[in-house]
């Protein structure tokens, strides 16, 4: 029978690995990130109304 202890540890491991990971993703995110008022102003209106 597998002894608890070990298997455990294992466990907190790959669970504290996948928090850094996603600590490094958010942390990549937000710097990427790009506010809305330049995402807004990016598209010209006329765009749009070329449409019509």
């Amino acid at each position: 029978m597998e002894h608890d202890g070990g298997h455990s540890r294992g466990e907190q491991a790959e669970a504290a690995e996948r928090e850094a990971a996603k600590q490094r993703i958010l942390a990549q995110a937000e710097a990427e990130r790009i506010p809305v008022e330049e995402t807004t102003s990016a598209v010209p209106d006329r765009r749009w109304r070329r449409d019509r």
